[in-house]
């Protein structure tokens, strides 16, 4: 990593070709399709809480495995807040926090991308899978 004009506070840049980078390495945590739902979901409900089950509900095709591993990422990386009710069965509730926050608006430009494209995508698709030139 090497310091330029443009650089963030710390001074240095990641090098997205180096697994080590750290930028690199929060792209491949937030870049999954169950972090991007996960961040949408609870972005819908700030600055609501939401429960796990909930979450699960609205994220059809996720596993209780996953979610949770998602979630985890998301707390750990600073991105979601989580609070567990004392209860039997204990409840718990995910939000964003503003960090999190701040994430919805690029991964939401991901997505309107992905629409307006997929079609595009979908036929250089099928062109390859017929061996058909672009």
């Amino acid at each position: 990593m090497t310091p330029s004009t443009s650089d963030p506070p710390n001074g240095h840049r990641g090098d997205l070709f180096d697994p080590q980078c750290p930028t690199r390495r929060l792209l491949d945590r937030i870049g999954t399709k169950w972090t991007s739902m996960a961040v949408k979901v609870l972005a819908e409900a700030s600055p609501d809480e939401i429960r796990f089950a909930e979450l699960q509900r609205r994220m059809p095709g996720v596993s209780q495995k996953m979610l949770s591993v998602t979630l985890q990422g998301l707390t750990r990386d600073g991105l979601a807040d989580r609070r567990v009710e004392a209860t039997v069965p204990p409840r718990v509730y995910y939000r964003l926090t503003p960090l999190g926050l701040t994430l919805e608006e690029p991964l939401a430009a991901l997505r309107e991308w992905a629409e307006t494209h997929m079609a595009e995508v979908d036929r250089a698709n099928r062109r390859s899978e017929e061996g058909t030139p672009g």
